[in-house]
């Protein structure tokens, strides 16, 4: 099959994990995404993954009581490695070779992440699914996607989100937002457009790194994407 892009990253909520259940987990949801990545796989495409936690946990900052944000951003990252399993664990069984490569030595749930490991997984012709965001507390898991996109040499970075592309304001509170098929990093910014945060946006476009935001569970979206479909909202360096 041929596909535009050979060399994805997909970042991918923690809630989209839990759909519109109250569980941690929505195992359908989390089979039906796994079941597009398995097509992008399955055409050829070196696909990474990157979760967040927020279904497990969201951290906040201190308050004088209760968990401290350095300790908060830590929970936030152990939650992305359950998070990560729960991926593997559903891939596998569909049959999709896949690797688990974490920012923090986690050992043995988890290999501790290298470039090197990426590469080697690629040739294996595996998925590589990285946890515990940078490694690092303050800095969000958009930030560890993009960082790990350009690390692997991504040929995109993929948003996955539960509306179609980016707006100008919340589609799901104001039916009059405008959608943008094609903007900027600059401009999404300097719009306060709440594509991701600023350092992400930094990365992307020093790198050259396009980023597509798109509806997730519009089945077959993601296959359509990397082939070159015009889905959702491309996001390009000036």
């Amino acid at each position: 099959m041929d596909v535009k892009y050979k060399r994805i990253l997909l970042k991918l909520s923690g809630e989209a994990l839990a759909g519109n259940t109250n569980r941690t987990f929505d195992y359908a949801r989390i089979e039906a995404y796994m079941n597009d990545i398995k097509e992008a796989w399955l055409a050829g495409v070196h696909i990474g993954l990157v979760v967040g936690g927020g279904n497990i946990f969201r951290g906040l900052p201190g308050t004088g009581k209760g968990v401290d944000r350095i300790r908060g951003d830590y929970m936030g990252m152990l939650s992305t490695v359950i998070n990560g399993l729960a991926m593997q664990s559903v891939l596998e069984n569909m049959g999709v070779g896949c690797r688990i490569l974490s920012a923090i030595g986690m050992e043995p749930a988890a290999e501790k992440y290298s470039r090197e490991k990426v590469e080697e997984a690629f040739a294996e012709k595996k998925v590589v699914i990285f946890v515990a965001g940078t490694g690092n507390p303050f800095f969000t898991t958009d930030t560890a996607a993009a960082l790990r996109a350009v690390e692997m040499k991504a040929d995109l970075l993929l948003k996955a989100t539960r509306v179609d592309g980016v707006y100008s304001d919340d589609p799901e509170k104001k039916p009059d937002a405008v959608k943008f098929d094609r903007i900027t990093f600059t401009e999404a910014y300097s719009k306060g457009l709440a594509v991701m945060d600023l350092t992400a946006y930094t990365l992307c476009r020093e790198n050259h790194l396009p980023l597509v935001v798109f509806n997730i569970n519009n089945q077959g979206n993601l296959l359509r994407i990397i082939k070159g479909e015009s889905i959702g909202t491309l996001v390009v360096p000036e």
